[in-house]
């Protein structure tokens, strides 16, 4: 397992000293370029082609069309060709059109001709970050090595913190580390030698609704088309896979498609929090028999969140104020146990194909005339910004006079969500509020929490997750798919269900979505409670000055207003403090 780092300097000297300092092990052929070995993930290289060098965490789910690609361009790829090295020549060769024809999930540094150039793959499977001191520039799939650089000397980003108590996620180019910046999805980054950034989008989704009056029947057909191949080319071949079952209809899905599709065992993974909480095991085993799958129920005690809590924060590159994160690690556990390289998932079916989480804003435009400030320039950003019911109305009362007036100029967290919900198509921006709803949530929430969540935690145990639904072709087909038939009056991911009807039970494909009942305030009311007072009231969380006592202890006491929410909220401050002494920032 490992990690990689770039660094464009000077001379290769300074380049290599630079690098061992992140504590990157420097080979004598590419001092620019190198392994971070030991932290848990995908990466290989150097490797060159066409006079240049690369190193990469690459994963490619269309090798075939990428080696056709070139062969059509003169440009035949070796047989047997890495991801890594073959992704890098489509880029050489192909341009943006190369890295635009790629399946897959990637993070790729490249030196070209004194620049740095990073790229990330569409969606935001992989992550990769930047930063510049000492007249050089550093980049790597590793925060841990950039907070190692000496040259950068880097501290907490306050406005980061401000981020993530709004969204439960940093959702955009930000990180908890002054002065160090994530590579958004879908974009090349050229980086050069006099301090000069080149941003180059090579894919963004569109809105392309060509015909509004086809049937619907149409678009489920092409979608179901789409998803078998999407799910097709993300199984391991000649070996069994893993498939994360919830009993919702997205993990069920693809549950059924891998079971049609994969000539080999297909495991299924379900967590309980117990038989007295609401659950959803009677809908999973109901697929898992369906599907004729090897079906596992994991269940998870308060008292394993409490005493690995600190060690997941630690795994993930920025904190999410997920409370599955716990449950999702020891999941990746089972699989990797059972012998697994592969698991699916369902993650993308929500910000995707109109999920339930888009009607607050549905309801909320409707009514906005109605309502105090509706009509300001902001209002939509505003309310979105509410919707999703973390810290964001709680900031005056949860951070200190002193971090408060150190936020009062910088540039509040709507800045992530503004550039997709302006009411006007203008510079790709899209027409139909559902749609920018769904472009806004799978920029932010799909690129910077779900899938690197999944991607990290994974990554931990030596698999990969894999997410057909967030396949580029898939998404495409989502945005040139008519809002009605995604939202169809009361029926959420309408296209999307009548796409697998066929595959599984009415029971599931019908069902409203009710989630799983993750019982957090009854963990921070038993095994959490001492740890998240000794931690968040203790002495170096007062020091480092960011929330006030008063309003952690009344929170813990779960004193407030009628639907307080306080276990949530009290869950992200805990998840930060810990993320923040895993990365020991004080």
């Amino acid at each position: 397992m490992a990690r990689f780092c770039a660094c464009l300097a000077a001379t290769p000297e300074r380049a290599a000293g630079h690098l061992a300092a992140m504590g990157a092990a420097v080979g004598a052929g590419a001092p620019g370029a190198a392994l971070i070995q030991d932290e848990p993930g995908h990466a290989t290289g150097p490797f060159t082609a066409y006079g240049r060098t690369a190193v990469g965490e690459v994963t490619l789910h269309n090798r075939s069309a990428l080696f056709a690609a070139l062969e059509r361009a003169d440009a035949p790829a070796p047989p047997g060709c890495p991801d890594g090295e073959l992704l890098l020549r489509c880029w050489v060769r192909l341009g943006a059109a190369g890295i635009r024809a790629a399946e897959g999930m990637f993070a790729l540094a490249v030196h070209d001709a004194g620049e740095l150039v990073l790229i990330r793959d569409h969606m935001g499977a992989r992550t990769l970050f930047y930063a510049r001191a000492d007249d050089c520039w550093a980049a790597s799939t590793s925060l841990r090595a950039l907070r190692r650089w000496p040259a950068l000397g880097t501290g907490l980003e306050l406005a980061a913190v401000r981020s993530f108590l709004t969204f439960a996620y940093l959702p955009g180019e930000e990180t908890l580390l002054r002065g160090v910046r994530e590579v958004l999805p879908g974009r090349c980054l050229r980086l050069a030698a006099d301090g000069a950034v080149t941003e180059e989008p090579y894919w963004e989704p569109q809105e392309l609704i060509e015909d509004d009056g086809a049937p619907p029947e149409s678009y489920a057909l092409r979608l179901r088309e789409l998803l078998e191949e999407a799910t097709a080319c993300r199984l391991p071949e000649a070996e069994a896979v893993g498939v994360l079952l919830s009993g919702g209809v997205d993990s069920s899905l693809v549950t059924a498609l891998a079971a049609k599709l994969h000539a080999h065992p297909v495991h299924t993974y379900s967590i309980s929090f117990g038989d007295e909480l609401p659950n959803e095991l009677g809908y999973s085993g109901l697929v898992a028999q369906h599907c004729h799958t090897r079906h596992r129920v994991l269940t998870v005690s308060g008292d394993a969140v409490a005493a690995r809590l600190a060690e997941a924060a630690a795994l993930l590159d920025s904190p999410v104020g997920d409370p599955l994160t716990v449950p999702n690690l020891m999941l990746a556990e089972a699989v990797a146990g059972d012998g697994l390289r592969v698991v699916l998932n369902g993650e993308g079916g929500d910000p995707v194909f109109g999920g339930p989480k888009n009607l607050p804003m549905l309801v909320y435009e409707m009514h906005r005339g109605e309502v105090a400030g509706g009509g300001a320039e902001d209002a939509r950003e505003m309310a979105y910004l509410r919707s999703y019911r973390k810290c964001f109305t709680d900031l005056p009362e949860l951070l200190t006079a002193e971090a408060l007036d150190a936020l009062a100029t910088a540039p509040g967290p709507e800045r992530f969500v503004a550039p997709y919900l302006r009411p006007a198509a203008r510079d790709g921006r899209m027409d139909h509020l559902l749609n920018q709803l769904l472009h806004c949530n799978l920029r932010t929430k799909g690129a910077h929490h779900i899938l690197t969540k999944v991607e990290r935690l994974t990554a931990s145990q030596g698999i990969q997750g894999r997410a057909p639904l967030f396949d580029r072709r898939v998404v495409d087909h989502a945005f040139a798919t008519p809002p009605r038939w995604k939202l169809n009056g009361a029926v959420e991911k309408w296209v999307l269900k009548e796409a697998v009807r066929d595959l599984l039970p009415d029971t599931v494909v019908d069902r409203p979505k009710s989630g799983m009942r993750v019982p957090v305030q009854q963990w921070l009311g038993g095994p959490l409670r001492e740890l998240a007072g000794d931690l968040l009231l203790g002495r170096e969380a007062r020091a480092r000055g960011l929330f006030r006592p008063d309003t952690v202890r009344s929170w813990m006491r779960g004193e407030g207003t009628l639907l307080p929410r306080q276990g949530g909220k009290l869950w992200l401050v805990l998840t930060l403090e810990l993320w923040l002494r895993a990365y020991d920032i004080s």
